[in-house]
């Protein structure tokens, strides 16, 4: 049974709003990286080189969400999501006991009271639901 048209071309608001909602909150995550990258963090070894991937990946998964052809935003909600996931457990991982391991990544522990802490996690958790959501909504590939 076929869909009308009508339906399938309904939620491309919807669709619209959350591919720039996801952007949004790619290149926060990305600005906080980048900004806690200029104000220290990149002199700390492995840390800063991770800070800054996080930016660039960050400001190209943004990109890849608003140029992306309607066919391919499910695929970039999908990878926009993992990256927010990846970052969100990246810190989780420095900074807290999670999984019973102490918490630290590459021999540096972050304190969930640094510069920004909360309001990253913040972003990387609306970021994982917004372009989750996204890949759920996004029109499927067609074959």
């Amino acid at each position: 049974m076929s869909v009308p048209v009508a339906e399938r071309r309904g939620s491309g608001a919807a669709v619209a709003l959350l591919r720039i909602a996801g952007a949004g909150l790619l290149l926060a995550i990305a600005g906080i990286h980048l900004y806690l990258w200029q104000d220290g963090y990149r002199d700390i070894p492995d840390i800063g080189n991770a800070f800054m991937a996080q930016a660039v990946l960050g400001i190209g998964g943004a990109l890849l969400l608003l140029v992306s052809p309607a066919r391919f935003v499910r695929g970039a909600a999908v990878l926009g999501a993992l990256f927010s996931a990846g970052s969100l457990l990246a810190l989780l991982l420095s900074s807290v006991k999670l999984f019973g391991r102490d918490p630290g990544m590459f021999d540096f522990v972050e304190s969930p009271a640094a510069n920004l802490w909360g309001e990253t996690v913040l972003v990387e958790v609306a970021g994982l639901v917004v372009l989750t959501v996204l890949a759920v909504v996004a029109p499927r590939l067609r074959r």
